[in-house]
């Protein structure tokens, strides 16, 4: 059973967008996430819980496989070169985060088809409770 998954309406909104825009050989690589926001509880971005991974939200957790504890900011494609310690939306473990809350996991699929549990340990820092949701 996957867990319940909060998403702001304003990171939908922009996740869809970006989505859209990608080349149709690269957007199959992103169903995941599409399914994703199609199951996700969406919420006005002052209506965040804290403790919920949202785009540029600080993230602790862990994956199983390797067995790893990092600490990364969740963002879009173009904040990559500008961000340290980031990881894009559209990989694997970035579809991963969005939307879960401190203690969740989940199994997700890696490129070559295994499973990975992604686990939330602390959301370090979230946009939407430190009121800079617009960015």
């Amino acid at each position: 059973m996957q867990p319940k998954i909060i998403v702001s309406s304003l990171d939908a909104e922009r996740l869809e967008i970006l989505l859209d825009a990608l080349p149709p050989a690269e957007a199959a690589a992103h169903d995941g996430l599409l399914e994703e926001l199609g199951r996700a509880d969406i919420v006005a971005p002052q209506d965040m819980p804290a403790g919920v991974v949202t785009m540029n939200s600080t993230v602790r957790f862990e994956i199983d496989t390797p067995r790893e504890e990092l600490r990364l900011t969740l963002v879009y494609p173009r904040d990559l070169a500008t961000t340290a310690d980031a990881i894009s939306i559209l990989t694997p473990v970035g579809s991963a985060l969005l939307g879960l809350s401190v203690g969740a996991a989940i199994d997700w699929p890696r490129p070559d088809g295994q499973l990975v549990r992604v686990r939330i340990l602390e959301v370090v820092y979230q946009p939407e409770q430190a009121a800079e949701a617009v960015r």
